[in-house]
């Protein structure tokens, strides 16, 4: 018997779709997903997160390079163990492309993460400690937000204030927010009920659970860095080289 306690969530989608027009022109044969920082793919950072979480099932979706994306994943020797959602046919933002990933899913929470979220840990995993924070009893969707002030390349007005207890608000039109959403949340499946057919943001449902005053936030612990342009590939790398020799 292991005495390693089992998480209270042990799957994640990973949406890795998109088409990158961004990062072109990278993406013009290269899928963002697998565009490379500190010499491992950007998908790989996020599973790798994913499985140190205690993350035992992963569901990745694709549409864009396609066939490069599912190459790649099937020569993952590692956790977690991965099922493909095809979304060739038609893209499906994020909440349609997870929608259409439930049967995969089941019907627990998950973890949802974006494949080009990426940060510099704190002290304790961040993918961990928001695993530990979920209460699904009082919330409906868990954030992993950073502070706008220390992430590198981001350069918006922020998506959100929090208040003491955890609870999210989107900033106001013309206001300035602390906190950016860092493309990781927990997610309940029955949340998807009411939802459009096709394709749709998960931002309805963030939005419908702000009204309820069941979406919450947890602060990442170290710094996120915005990896969204070919630029930003050399500084994301500078600054993991920089922390590497300051540890």
């Amino acid at each position: 018997m292991s005495d390693t306690p089992v998480p209270a969530i042990d799957q994640a989608f990973v949406l890795a779709a998109g088409l990158g027009k961004r990062m072109r022109p990278i993406t013009a044969t290269v899928p963002k997903p697998l565009v490379e920082v500190a010499g491992r793919a950007l998908l790989d950072h996020a599973l790798d997160r994913a499985a140190e979480a205690g993350i035992a099932r992963a569901v990745v979706n694709v549409h864009y390079l396609a066939d490069l994306l599912e190459g790649h994943l099937g020569r993952r020797r590692t956790a977690p163990t991965i099922r493909i959602s095809d979304e060739r046919d038609a893209l499906l933002e994020t909440g349609g492309g997870v929608k259409k990933a439930l049967p995969l899913l089941g019907p627990d929470p998950f973890v949802v993460l974006n494949s080009d979220s990426f940060w510099l840990e704190g002290p304790r995993p961040n993918l961990g400690r928001l695993i530990e924070t979920w209460e699904p009893e009082r919330m409906d969707i868990l954030l992993l937000v950073a502070p706008a002030a220390t992430s590198l390349g981001y350069e918006g007005k922020g998506d959100f204030v929090m208040n003491a207890g955890g609870a999210l608000q989107r900033r106001g039109e013309r206001e300035v927010a602390p906190f950016i959403y860092a493309g990781v949340a927990i997610l309940k499946p029955e949340l998807f009920a009411d939802t459009p057919d096709g394709s749709f943001s998960l931002n309805l449902l963030f939005d419908r659970a702000i009204e309820r005053e069941r979406l919450f936030g947890l602060r990442l612990d170290g710094q996120w860095l915005h990896v969204g342009t070919p630029e930003a590939i050399e500084a994301a790398e500078a600054r993991v080289k920089a922390s590497a020799q300051v540890q």
